[in-house]
């Protein structure tokens, strides 16, 4: 292999380092191994609030950089000259030495601003819990609690010299490169939880369109299943189908021997059926060992071109700094390739019947994917605990009940039996707190409990118990609501949509279609219409030529017209949603 194609380790003071030849503009990146999976949910949003803020003396410039915060990494990184990469570099380390916390308040209004347009996947909540890997699929709510303290804690811990490692593609190692960091040691990837008793698992939610992961062995073979998967879902969804726009997959290594696989294709209402169907197929066909020969080598193909062009060590570096914080040897382009190669049609059913064993499925509201093997992914706990109990006010079927050990919400179901959802408050994640007394315990496995105490007539001393019993690193103040709650069956919310206590998940409504909205606009221009006139009559129709009998006949006549208009909008506002 030619010298200028592989990736040569090196040190700058002390921090492991990654070289790849490349021409052009010096690129670079310093990794850090912290991210949001280090975290707790009470305080989300830490290693993103110190990005933020490292970047901020950076101010305004002619060259590229920026930042980014994953699951258990941070990058920094920057693309321009010699010299700016430098002063970059060195920048981003002097900030992470001394904070600006003066910008501390301002960084995190943005940081809620930035949250407000970020569309989070539910996949992580219900595959691992509300703990590690699945709080990004959390709002940071740890962010608007943050002290200067807790910041520079977090910085000193995470962080520092021996916890990071370089990576630079250009000509040369830029000179006068010097970056200082404190000492501290190399820190471990977050531990893997799980929030699914069994596996293949589904949930639905409100969205349209199908939504799958699954965890496999970090492999070439499994790289390739995933290009061979998107294939076979493009061809049977949109080019044979016509059911999906698009058909998709992605890659993503967790740098722990294993990857996540996740496949999507998208659906109009009226398709969602179809869509499922097919995608349910799809992935049967690879696992029953249906795999084309033409599209493992159109996938080899392509992949081997990405592992042949001139940049392909440069733009292998950022993930082998990742690899190298977590000390899995650097591999190189002649051998990638090799195994590239290697694989084999049997080698994907293998990774296809892998991936089948650990499936996580989300499915459209409305549907279940039972019928294909999977298993419903659990909204409600094996147990309530043994407490006070205090009934729904609202009249309903539902309790909440208050133990020394946690605290449950359960609910009489149609077969008499009763159903909970449990937090313990030994595995609480969060406690979100409200000024008007409500409370809201998040439990590591995502489950959840309001307590309320207007609609479960919860007295001052038992909420006081509570608050007591939490644990107060989990607790999380929030700002007063805008709407008080009202009653309804004990929720066990886990994504988008609520659960009720009995397992039956309410579904949030379906967005409207532009067929829709026109039906509301006719329906209710011609219900206006028809008010109008019901109104005149009633006011002004009845004088001496025209008997009461006839009157109120005529405007009650006209009043049904309108109501049978007014019907259809009304229906319709209320089963959809503003697309």
């Amino acid at each position: 292999m030619n010298p200028q194609a592989a990736i040569h380790p090196t040190e700058v003071d002390g921090i492991p380092t990654l070289f790849a030849h490349a021409t052009g503009p010096v690129r670079a990146g310093l990794v850090f191994r912290v991210g949001v999976a280090d975290e707790t949910l009470a305080r989300t949003g830490v290693t993103h609030l110190v990005e933020h803020l490292a970047l901020h003396r950076q101010g305004l410039a002619d060259y590229h950089f920026n930042g980014a915060t994953k699951a258990a990494f941070t990058h920094f990184h920057v693309e321009g000259a010699e010299h700016e990469v430098v002063a970059y570099l060195q920048g981003v380390c002097a900030s992470l030495t001394d904070l600006p916390m003066e910008r501390l308040e301002t960084e995190k209004e943005i940081l809620r601003t930035e949250e407000s347009r970020r569309d989070v996947g539910q996949l992580p909540l219900w595959r691992y819990g509300a703990q590690g890997y699945g709080l990004v699929s959390y709002p940071e709510w740890g962010v608007r609690s943050l002290r200067p303290d807790d910041v520079r804690e977090w910085v000193h811990t995470w962080f520092t010299q021996g916890n990071a490692a370089l990576w630079i593609a250009g000509e040369r190692l830029p000179a006068g490169l010097s970056l200082k960091l404190p000492a501290g040691r190399r820190r471990p990837l977050p531990a893997v939880t799980s929030a699914l008793p069994t596996a293949p698992a589904y949930f639905s939610d409100g969205k349209g369109g199908v939504l799958l992961d699954a965890v496999v062995t970090d492999t070439t073979a499994a790289r390739m299943y995933a290009g061979v998967l998107e294939r076979e879902l493009s061809r049977a969804l949109r080019q044979e189908g016509g059911y999906s726009y698009t058909a998709a997959t992605d890659y993503a290594s967790r740098r722990d021997g294993f990857a996540l696989v996740t496949a999507f294709a998208d659906a109009l209402p009226a398709k969602q059926d179809a869509v499922l169907g097919g995608f349910v197929d799809v992935l049967a066909g690879l696992q029953v060992g249906r795999i084309g020969q033409g599209d493992l080598e159109a996938v080899r193909t392509r992949a081997d071109g990405a592992l042949t062009v001139p940049e392909a060590a440069a733009r292998r570096l950022p993930g082998a700094a990742e690899d190298l914080l977590v000390g899995r040897p650097v591999r190189g382009l002649d051998e990638l390739r090799s195994e590239l190669w290697a694989v084999t049609p049997e080698h994907l059913h293998a990774v296809a019947l892998e991936a089948a064993g650990t499936a996580l499925m989300q499915v459209p509201a409305g549907h279940s994917a039972d019928w294909a093997g999977y298993t419903a992914a659990p909204t409600r706990s094996t147990y309530a605990v043994t407490g006070r109990r205090f009934a729904s006010v609202g009249g309903d079927e539902s309790a909440l009940v208050v133990g020394d050990e946690g605290v449950s919400m359960t609910v009489r179901a149609k077969d008499g039996t009763e159903k909970a959802v449990t937090v313990a408050y030994r595995a609480c994640a969060a406690v979100l707190s409200w000024p008007d007394g409500g409370r809201q315990l998040i439990g590591t496995d995502g489950l959840i409990v309001e307590v309320e105490p207007g609609l479960y007539g919860v007295d001052a001393h038992t909420m006081a118990a509570v608050d007591a019993a939490v644990p107060q690193s989990a607790v999380v103040w929030l700002p007063p609501r805008q709407q008080q709650p009202k009653p309804r069956p004990a929720a066990a919310a886990q994504g988008n949509g609520a659960t009720s206590a009995n397992g039956e998940q309410r579904p949030a409504p379906a967005r409207r279609t532009g067929r829709q909205t026109a039906a509301v606009v006719v329906f209710g221009v011609l219900a206006g219409l028809f008010a109008f006139l019901a109104l005149a009559v009633t006011v002004f129709g009845h004088d001496t030529q025209t008997g009461t009998g006839e009157w109120l006949g005529i405007a009650g006549f006209m009043w049904g017209v309108t109501a049978l208009l007014a019907w259809p909008a009304v229906r319709i506002l209320r089963r959809t949603r503003r697309a």
